[in-house]
């Protein structure tokens, strides 16, 4: 299959086929969003005789046992309780997935596994490996608070793929924009898309049975069983509400919001960012493309989306694309580079790209005047005072370049995307 061969999973993978075939009792924990590829890592790296279970909301236990005997026969004849179940499986390898999902039914369940990796399997060879969507249970299991603390062996949360991964999804690299623009760095999202890209998303959008309709809904519900005020503070912040005190005005709650953004904020969806040089009054953002897409393009429309009228259209989505490509260009940067950058702002005055030195600016048009780009640049570099070595000017094209700074057009993109 085309994901493991050629995405940035080979260090994951490596790790846990040598957990996988070590001689002690592993307990490995592994987490992330929705659609960024646990269970196919997993499944991937498994050889040779293993029970894979996806845990649901009620009679996990019954459930479990059911699959368990397909494979072993003999269990039938165990009684119908964790502990027995795991010391008739002792030395195999046992993947439950969503396990969130059992702590939901029953929260004893994490002391049951306590006792069970202590008591039952001490001394074997057993993989335990637990897979899960939400992200603040899946942290939670491993706090100091938790039954479970001390007891895992590794820990792997699988994070988005970077954009130049999308190379090897046999994409050009305007085509890869558009998708990431949509898709960020998850697998699933990068796979169901197609090229030219607003033709197969105008086109999804009026099936019936279109995934991207209801994705947010699922992702949130593994967080949040209240999604409501969660959806309206994404829906602002995507609208340009960045400040807690405007958040606040667009959502009209009778309640405090730095609550809401807080829990935002673990699961990784939200972000902030503070002045130079200053520790209050932040921005928020949102973090990743997926969630940015939607809460821009999906949710606002949602009635005319199921009236089957409503379109993306072309220059709508590419003044969308101008925060995506500076993600991008930040990324470039990063990987040239070797330096962490970010964007920079006081006041009135913002920088697409800062830090380790450097300096640029993102225009994600045709026909920029690099040289006034530039000029425009370094005012900004001296009206904050910043110690700057070099700049960097990113366009989709140039119409005039000029001046000390480096001038990135679509075509040196290019070259670092194929990987020269």
């Amino acid at each position: 299959m085309i994901f493991m061969n050629m995405v940035d999973r080979e260090r994951e993978l490596n790790a846990l086929k040598k957990r996988l075939t070590s001689d002690d009792l592993e307990l490995i924990i592994i987490y992330g969003r929705r659609r960024i590829g646990k269970t196919f890592l997993v499944l991937n790296a498994l050889k040779g005789e293993f029970i894979y279970y996806l845990a649901t909301e009620k009679n996990n236990l019954r459930r479990f046992k059911e699959l368990a005997e397909n494979k072993f026969h003999d269990l039938k004849y165990i009684r119908e309780d964790w502990e027995s179940i795991f010391h008739y499986l002792r030395d195999r390898v046992i993947v439950i997935d969503e396990f969130p999902y059992m702590i939901k039914e029953g929260p004893s369940v994490l002391s049951t596994f306590q006792k069970i990796i202590d008591e039952t399997l001490r001394g074997s060879r057993t993989k335990l490996v637990l897979l899960g969507s939400s992200l603040s249970v899946m942290e939670d299991i491993m706090s100091y608070k938790s039954p479970l603390y001390g007891r895992r062996t590794a820990s792997m949360e699988l994070k988005e793929l970077r954009f130049k991964d999308l190379r090897g999804f046999n994409l050009s690299l305007e085509d890869a924009v558009e998708i990431y623009g949509f898709a960020g760095g998850v697998p699933y999202y990068i796979l169901k898309a197609k090229t030219p890209f607003l033709n197969w998303i105008n086109h999804e959008l009026k099936q019936i049975d279109s995934f991207v309709k209801d994705e947010i809904d699922f992702m949130l519900r593994y967080e949040f069983s209240e999604t409501g005020t969660y959806k309206e503070i994404l829906r602002g912040i995507a609208s340009g509400k960045n400040t807690l005190g405007e958040i606040r005005d667009y959502i009209k709650i009778g309640g405090e919001v730095s609550s809401y953004l807080r829990k935002l904020e673990r699961i990784g969806i939200v972000g902030k960012e503070f002045p130079l040089a200053q520790k209050k009054g932040a921005r928020y953002h949102i973090k990743d493309n997926f969630t940015s897409f939607w809460f821009t393009f999906i949710y606002p429309n949602l009635s005319s989306i199921e009236e089957g009228v409503y379109e993306i259209g072309g220059d709508e989505y590419h003044q969308y694309l101008s925060k995506v490509f500076e993600r991008i260009c930040r990324e470039y940067v990063n990987d040239v580079y070797k330096v962490k950058v970010e964007r920079a702002w006081y006041k009135d005055v913002e920088i697409d790209v800062y830090g380790g030195g450097i300096a640029g600016e993102c225009k994600w048009s045709d026909d920029v005047d690099g040289e006034r780009v530039l000029y425009q640049l370094t005012r900004k570099v001296e009206k904050l005072e910043l110690n700057v070595k070099k700049y960097i000017i990113f366009a989709r094209g140039f119409s005039k370049v000029g001046g000390e700074a480096e001038f990135i057009d679509l075509k040196s993109l290019e070259k670092w995307y194929r990987g020269g």
